[in-house]
């Protein structure tokens, strides 16, 4: 599982914070880890020095084994609330992709053929 991170020019990107992004990925998905090729984050503060609430703003792309790559933002008062609110966001979307590649709407409905059967 390849993990990529990114930062804006408001946000330093300190090894320190790529590995703790690697590590809370790592350790959430881990159970999907043969399934999930590859994570793309993105950390950037949206209002740079002037501050705010939930300005600081983290996407997170992920491409599931075979399917279409999965996409969620989520925004915060620091980089831990937004990327926990992400890693969150992305885990309910993930889990909802697999279960819907695991057990697919069972064809067609059924129908119902009105001329037949009908008294007058």
């Amino acid at each position: 599982m390849n993990i990529e991170i990114r930062t804006d020019k408001n946000i330093q990107g300190s090894e320190r914070l790529i590995s703790y992004v690697r590590a809370e990925l790592s350790d959430e998905f881990k159970r999907h880890s043969e399934r999930i090729t590859h994570f793309s984050v993105h950390l950037s503060d949206e209002n740079g020095d002037k501050g705010g609430d939930d300005d600081i703003k983290c996407m997170i792309e992920a491409r599931p084994a075979g399917l279409k790559p999965v996409v969620v933002n989520h925004r915060g008062h620091n980089v831990d609330t937004a990327i926990h609110g992400a890693i969150d966001r992305l885990k309910r979307s993930l889990e909802h992709v697999f279960e819907k590649k695991e057990h697919p709407r069972g064809g067609q409905p059924g129908r119902v053929d009105l001329d037949t059967d009908v008294d007058e």
